[in-house]
């Protein structure tokens, strides 16, 4: 059976995960991580495959995989990733999504974070890119605490991001204005320096070359 995103977006498990998720994480203090998040990197990581003119079917997992990749937040955060394949493999299996295909939307969720993931195949590859590009001050749940915690501050500071796709030129380049009347650029990369390593591993799997631009100077 074709399982489509629209299935997994209805279905009340996944819509009751991501809720619980994003509940958890912001008792925990972290910023958003809710339908905004995952909607948009869903979103990203459907057109990074698309662009760089993989199969229809296989950016349809890649988005497919984005909207679940941090449903296992609800459960906890320490190896969510794991868990959110745990969580999402009986969900797919009720649907009828073939064995191979839930093989890939696995390995792609089980493998999104940065402290043991690896772009294993081209939908974790486009997971990991859209996962760590998102970077902006819609993420902040407080503008009172972006003093005192470095995450919502970078995030709040990040008035713009973008990530540009040149089938081309096989470049992957994540575009990002920060206000640095806020933070300082070294803040950017105090905390985000492994996942953009691991956003250049993934965009090497696509056989592309990783670019990440800081208002308006080439940094990576």
């Amino acid at each position: 059976m074709t399982v489509r995103l629209e299935d997994i977006q209805k279905h009340p498990f996944v819509e009751a995960f991501i809720c619980q998720a994003d509940a958890n994480l912001a008792a925990l203090g972290y910023t958003e991580h809710g339908k905004r998040h995952v909607g948009l990197v869903s979103s990203i990581a459907r057109n990074i495959l698309r662009r760089l003119s993989y199969p229809e079917r296989t950016a349809e997992l890649a988005a497919i995989a984005g909207y679940v990749h941090d449903i296992g937040n609800s459960v906890s955060r320490v190896h969510h990733g794991p868990i959110a394949a745990l969580l999402i493999a009986p969900i797919l299996q009720e649907l009828q999504m073939p064995p191979h295909e839930i093989a890939q939307v696995l390995s792609a969720v089980g493998n999104h974070e940065e402290e043991t993931g690896h772009p294993v195949n081209e939908v974790a590859a486009a997971l990991i890119l859209a996962d760590k590009s998102d970077v902006h001050r819609t993420r902040t749940r407080s503008k009172e605490l972006i003093d005192f915690d470095i995450h919502d501050r970078v995030n709040y500071a990040a008035v713009r991001s973008f990530l540009d796709v040149s089938d081309a030129e096989r470049i992957i380049s994540l575009n990002v204005t920060i206000d640095t009347a806020i933070c300082p650029i070294m803040e950017y990369f105090e905390i985000f320096l492994q996942r953009m390593l691991m956003c250049r591993r993934a965009a090497e799997f696509l056989e592309c070359e990783f670019k990440l631009t800081i208002n308006e100077t080439h940094l990576l």
